[in-house]
């Protein structure tokens, strides 16, 4: 299952200059989830929990797998914006990925490339747990 994040352009401005900038590049459809709520842009998710014993290392190592495929996810087709969030309170690790809503199934047809390489190594460095996606 899939339950992409939405990322929504609330602002009548923030649609304005989105649809300035879209309209000439490129001719979009913007979806629509329910009135006055559309949206260009889905996000996949991918995230889990970093453990602070031994200085942070899982972190840290996290943080070094994420620099090595990174160059990958932005090569996607559609890749709009790439963040990592991180949160020293509840030692969340996450990477959200922005693909234009167009470009988004084109990419979950390809297993979300590099997903699967990317978790299964993050999954087996020591201090990681909770490894999931959305």
């Amino acid at each position: 299952d899939i339950c992409p994040m939405i990322s929504i352009a609330s602002r009548p401005s923030a649609r304005l200059i989105a649809n300035r900038f879209f309209a000439a590049t490129t001719t979009r459809t913007m979806g629509t989830i329910t009135e006055g709520v559309e949206f260009d842009t889905i996000a996949r998710e991918w995230r889990c929990k970093w453990s602070a014993d031994n200085d942070k290392k899982s972190l840290a190592e996290a943080q070094k797998l994420l620099n090595s495929v990174l160059d990958d996810v932005k090569k996607v087709d559609g890749v709009t914006g790439v963040q990592r969030i991180v949160c020293g309170g509840c030692l969340d690790f996450k990477v959200i990925t922005s693909v234009s809503s167009d470009k988004f199934g084109a990419w979950d047809e390809a297993k979300f490339a590099p997903e699967e390489e990317f978790l299964g190594k993050l999954g087996a460095i020591d201090g990681i747990s909770t490894v999931e996606t959305q």
